[in-house]
């Protein structure tokens, strides 16, 4: 009898650690600073185009009130290696003028602007990005590199492992529909698979992996690799990106 007892003891706490829910939310604090590191690779084609680039952001929360919080972030470092039609593009955005080529100085002139750039945003605990403004405000393109720092929405409701939620991007011209899975939780650490689709102007596949800090709710690592076809030709994007604090 007592061999019985203990067994199903052992059940019933295997059973409660498999059930463990954890509930994603983003707990920043004000005050706090991280950086994103972001690799982003680019194949289109055959010899068409291969983009290459590495972004590094700063991030300052600057005020947390219930559910959301405000950040102020600029880019610091930008790396772009491009090749299309047998024109070649290389950017560092921590060289001088003299280490740079003519096109460097080229992209030089145009990134400059929004390197010097403030992007201001307001987002909720689930990772939503309720409100962007940049200052100078003219400078075009700065906002859409605060969509990487909404690479999740979490759900309202706790999660298990096994669970899954879903959330679709727009860019205009394709749709990006992703499905999070729930791998494994630890005391620390909760592991999410991706998976998805992508329609519109290109067809394809999404498959990734994330990293995310339990008690923060940041994503410490993610990657996202997508498959596609645009116009006929085959065409990857691989992405990773890294979040640490200070």
């Amino acid at each position: 009898m007592k061999k019985i007892l203990i067994a199903l003891l052992l059940g019933v706490t295997m059973v409660s650690a498999a059930q463990e829910k954890v509930l994603l939310r983003l707990n920043y604090e004000k005050g706090q600073k991280y950086t994103m590191d972001m690799k982003m690779a680019q194949v289109i084609g055959v010899g068409v185009m291969t983009n290459n680039m590495h972004i590094q952001m700063k991030y300052d929360i600057t005020g947390v009130s219930d559910d959301t919080y405000e950040s102020s972030a600029k880019i610091t470092k930008m790396v772009m290696d491009m090749k299309q039609g047998g024109v070649n593009v290389s950017y560092d955005s921590s060289k001088k003028d003299e280490e740079l080529d003519e096109t460097g100085k080229m992209m030089k002139s145009r990134m400059q602007p929004m390197l010097s750039a403030t992007i201001m945003t307001k987002g909720d605990n689930l990772g939503n990005i309720l409100e962007t403004k940049v200052e100078p405000s003219n400078i075009q393109g700065a906002k859409d590199f605060t969509k990487q720092s909404s690479s999740v929405i979490y759900p309202k409701e706790a999660v298990a492992v096994g669970d899954t939620w879903t959330k679709t991007k727009n860019d205009g011209a394709m749709s990006f529909s992703f499905t999070y899975k729930v791998k494994s939780i630890s005391p620390k650490n909760v592991l999410i698979d991706i998976s998805g689709k992508i329609t519109g102007a290109a067809d394809g596949d999404i498959t990734g992996a994330m990293d995310i800090d339990r008690g923060s709710g940041m994503p410490l690592e993610s990657k996202i690799n997508m498959t596609m076809k645009i116009q006929g030709q085959d065409a990857t994007t691989n992405m990773m990106a890294k979040f640490t604090k200070g």
